[in-house]
C-alpha cells in the first residue's frame, strides 16, 4: 500500500520553456537584435550542448567540460558554472547572455506545470498521503512552485545541491523517506529519468516513470500516479 509519493521537479512535475522561447526572452530583454536565422541557429546548438537547465538532454559534452557535468547538481556554483560553460561553447549572439541565460532558467514563469500537476498533488493531499520533491538541481526551485501556487501541497523537499548527494544514490530516497514517515517499500518515486529515479527501487520503493514531454503534449501521465495507489 502507498503511503508516501516522491516526485522529481523537472519533466515530471513541470516542464521550462523551449530552448527557443529561453533564447528570445534573453535576447529581447537584452534589446538585442539578432536575425531570425541567427536565432534559430543558435538555439541549435544550444539544444546540441545540452545547455538549458531542465531542457534536453546534451547530445555533445565537449571533454574538458564532462567532469563539471557528471558532478553539476551537487553544488549551486557547479551547477551554474557548468551550463554557462555550456551555453558559451552555443557560439552566443553576445558573450554575457550566457549568464542571463542561466538566470532566466530560474524564473518561475520559464517553467510550466504539467496540466495534471496541482490536481494530482490535491488528490492526494486529500487522500492524507505526504508528498516530497526529490531532484537532482543545483538551485532553489521553491519559489516555482509557490509563484504557481502549489508549495502548500509538498511537504517536503530533497534537493542535490542541498544534500550533497544525487539520485540514483539511495540516500536521498531515504532521506525523503523518513521525513514523511513511510517505509520504502509503502512508498512510491515518480520520475522522468531512469538511470535517476529507479535508483529508489535500491531501497524498496516502487517507480513509476513518465515521459518528459512538453506541457502541452502530455495532458495526464501524472493523474495515472492515483490508480497506482
Amino acid at each position: 500500500m502507498i503511503k508516501g509519493v516522491m516526485f522529481d521537479f523537472s519533466g515530471t512535475l513541470f516542464r521550462i520553456e523551449s530552448a527557443a522561447q529561453w533564447l528570445r526572452a534573453v535576447t529581447a530583454k537584452a534589446a538585442l537584435d539578432v536575425p531570425e536565422g541567427e536565432l534559430e541557429a543558435c538555439v541549435s546548438r544550444l539544444e546540441e550542448f545540452g545547455a538549458q537547465p531542465g531542457g534536453v538532454p546534451p547530445r555533445t559534452v565537449p571533454p574538458h567540460l564532462r567532469a563539471l557535468w557528471l558532478e553539476r547538481d551537487l553544488t549551486a556554483e557547479r551547477h551554474r558554472a557548468a551550463f554557462t560553460a555550456l551555453a558559451r561553447e552555443a557560439e552566443l549572439p553576445a558573450a554575457d547572455l550566457a549568464e542571463a541565460l542561466y538566470e532566466r532558467s530560474q524564473v518561475s514563469g520559464a517553467w510550466l506545470p504539467y496540466p495534471d500537476t496541482e490536481e494530482t498533488l490535491r488528490a492526494l493531499r486529500r487522500r492524507g498521503i505526504p508528498v516530497a520533491v526529490v531532484s537532482n538541481i543545483g538551485w532553489d526551485m521553491r519559489p516555482v512552485f509557490r509563484d504557481h501556487g502549489i508549495d502548500s501541497l509538498v511537504d517536503a523537499y530533497f534537493l542535490s545541491f542541498e544534500r550533497g548527494v544525487k539520485k540514483p544514490d539511495p540516500r536521498i530516497f531515504q532521506m525523503a523517506c523518513d521525513k514523511l514517515a513511510v517505509a520504502p517499500g509503502d512508498a512510491l518515486m515518480v520520475g522522468d529519468e531512469p538511470d535517476a529515479d529507479t535508483g529508489a527501487a535500491t531501497l524498496g520503493c516502487r517507480v513509476h516513470l513518465v515521459d518528459p514531454l512538453p506541457v502541452d503534449q502530455r495532458p495526464g501521465a501524472l493523474a495515472e500516479v492515483l490508480q497506482l495507489l
